[in-house]
């Protein structure tokens, strides 16, 4: 592994990321990460909107299973409604 540093949790359980690993990974004040545990490792996979094209490509990818599954726009639209009120 590369450019191995050392960071410290707070008493708040907050984690600074050294400033060359900051750098080397173009992270801003802001930036949002999955948190991932097993054992005793811990990783963190930086949230990235996606691209266009491969939005389009997820959308397109959906709506042939959609298809495929014989599911209505009006199926699809219940199950969002209901996905959304239990969270």
């Amino acid at each position: 592994m590369e450019n191995i540093q050392v960071a410290r949790l707070s008493s708040k359980g907050q984690v600074v990321l050294p400033l060359t690993i900051r750098e080397r990974l173009h992270l801003e004040e802001g930036a949002r990460f999955v948190v991932l545990a097993s054992g005793d490792t811990v990783i963190l996979k930086k949230l990235e909107m996606p691209s266009f094209a491969s939005a389009q490509a997820l959308v397109y990818k959906a709506r042939i299973h959609a298809k495929k599954a014989k599911l209505s726009a009006g199926r699809i639209k219940e199950a969002i409604r209901k996905t959304r009120a239990e969270n």
